[in-house]
C-alpha cells in the first residue's frame, strides 16, 4: 500500500533519463529535482520565499541534527516541520546515519543501532532503525529515510581500497550492506504514519556485485522509493556512474530514485543519464558563501582581484536575485567584507543555477534532447570564467 497522498509517475523518458511527477501530501515535485539542504530546518541565510522564487520544490532536513536541537517533540508540537518552519512544500528527512557513523571517535555501532556522544552536550544518545523512523514521523516529513551503515571507503586503484582517516564502525562492505538490509526490514515494520513515504537505501561499497545484490534485496522490501548511499566519498566519477546504473537495473521503474549527497552539475547529469530522479547537496550554498559561482560559461571565483571593478552581473542572462541587482565588483566587496548579504546573494545565484539546470533537464528529456544537454554541461564544467 502506498502512503496516503503519495504517488510517482513517469511523464517522459530519453534513454535511461526520466522525467516524472512525485506527488506528496504537501505538493508536487517535478523530477529530476534538486533539494537544497536545510539540515536544521533552514537553508543558511535564505528565506523560504526566496527559495520558492529561485525554483525550490522540496527541501531536505536532517533527523540527527533536529533530534539534537531543538528535539522532535518540540517540532511535532508546532505542527511538524511544516508548521514549525513555515515551509509549506514537501520535506524529505535524512535518517542521520551518515552524520552519526562519520563521528568515528564518538560513535559505537552494533546490531541494534548506533550509540554516540552528542557534540552539543556530551550525553550518550542512541539511534536505532525504529527510533530513526519514530523521530521522522514526529518531524512530519513527506519522505523519510531508513537508517543505514555508511562506509567512508574510497577505491585507491585496481583491487585496492583506501580507508579515509576518520575510519568507520565497520570496514567490510558486505557486512555493512547486510546490516543495512536488516535495519531496512526493521524500519518497514516500525512504520506507523499512513501519510509518510519511506525510502530504502542501497549500499555495497564500490563492488558492482554487492550494489546489484543490495538493490535487488532493498527493492524486495517494498519501499516507496530508493536511494543510493555511500557514494560521493572521493571515488572515481566513472565508477560511481557505473555503480548507480547497475543498481538502477534492479530497482523498480515505478518508484523514484535518489542519489544522496552529490551535487556537482556534472554529477547530476551523469546520474540522470543513469536514471536518477532526486538529488541533494550542500555544494551550491557552501560554494556561494566562499565566492565560487556556477555559471553557463564555467566557475566564477568572484572574490579574486580581477573582479574588483567589474560592473557586469555575476552571470549574463541569469534571472536570479543577485544577477538582477548587483555587479561582480559589489558582490566581491560584500564577500571580502564578510557581509551576510554577499553570502546570501551568492548562494541564491548558485541555487537558481541548479534549479534552472534541472528545469532545462526536464524539458530536454521530454523533447528527446537530453544527450545534447548533458554534453553541454560536461563541457561547461571544464571551463573557468575569464
Amino acid at each position: 500500500m502506498r502512503p496516503r497522498g503519495y504517488s510517482f509517475e513517469l511523464t517522459a523518458r530519453d534513454g535511461a533519463a526520466r522525467a516524472g511527477r512525485l506527488v506528496t501530501p504537501h505538493g508536487v515535485v517535478e523530477t529530476p529535482a534538486f533539494m537544497a539542504v536545510a539540515s536544521f530546518g533552514a537553508v543558511r541565510g535564505i528565506a523560504f520565499d526566496e527559495l520558492r522564487q529561485a525554483g525550490a520544490q522540496i527541501l531536505l532536513a536532517n533527523t540527527y541534527h533536529l533530534h539534537e536541537r531543538p528535539g522532535e517533540a518540540l517540532v511535532a508540537a508546532a505542527g511538524g516541520l511544516h508548521g514549525f518552519t513555515g515551509w509549506s512544500g514537501p520535506w524529505l528527512t535524512d535518517s542521520g546515519g551518515f552524520q552519526v557513523t562519520s563521528l568515528a571517535d564518538r560513535a559505537k555501532l552494533d546490531e541494534d543501532g548506533v550509540e554516540f556522544r552528542s557534540p552539543l552536550d556530551g550525553r550518550l544518545r542512541r539511534l536505532t532503525p525504529e527510533s530513526a523512523i519514530a523521530i521522522q514521523e514526529a518531524l512530519g516529513a513527506d519522505v523519510a529515510m531508513v537508517l543505514d551503515e555508511c562506509l567512508p571507503d574510497v577505491p585507491a586503484g585496481a583491487g585496492e581500497t583506501r580507508v579515509l582517516p576518520r575510519g568507520a564502525p565497520s570496514l567490510d562492505a558486505r557486512a555493512a550492506m547486510d546490516r543495512t538490509l536488516r535495519w531496512a526490514e526493521r524500519s518497514q515494520r516500525a512504520r506507523k504514519r499512513a501519510d509518510q513515504a519511506v525510502f530504502g537505501i542501497v549500499q555495497g561499497g564500490f563492488s558492482p556485485e554487492l550494489r546489484r545484490a543490495s538493490a535487488r534485496a532493498t527493492a524486495a522490501l517494498g519501499f516507496d522509493g530508493h536511494a543510493h548511499g555511500g557514494l560521493g566519498l572521493g571515488e572515481d566519477a566513472k565508477l560511481r556512474a557505473e555503480l548507480v546504473a547497475l543498481a538502477n537495473e534492479e530497482l523498480p521503474i515505478e518508484a523514484p530514485r535518489y542519489l544522496m549527497g552529490l551535487g556537482r552539475p556534472a554529477d547530476l547529469v551523469d546520474a540522470i543519464a543513469a536514471g536518477v530522479d532526486l538529488f541533494d547537496c550542500v555544494l551550491p550554498t557552501r560554494n556561494g558563501r566562499h565566492g565560487l559561482l556556477f555559471t553557463r560559461t564555467g566557475t566564477l571565483a568572484v572574490r579574486t582581484a580581477r573582479y574588483r571593478d567589474d560592473p557586469r552581473p555575476p552571470e549574463e542572462g541569469c534571472d536570479c536575485a543577485a544577477c538582477g541587482s548587483v555587479s561582480r565588483a559589489y558582490l566581491r566587496h560584500l564577500l571580502h567584507g564578510k557581509e551576510a548579504l554577499g553570502a546570501r546573494l551568492a548562494s541564491l545565484h548558485n541555487l537558481r543555477f541548479y534549479y534552472r539546470l534541472l528545469e532545462e533537464t526536464r524539458r530536454a528529456i521530454a523533447e528527446g534532447g537530453f544527450a545534447a544537454l548533458r554534453a553541454r554541461v560536461l563541457a561547461e564544467t571544464q571551463q573557468r570564467v575569464e
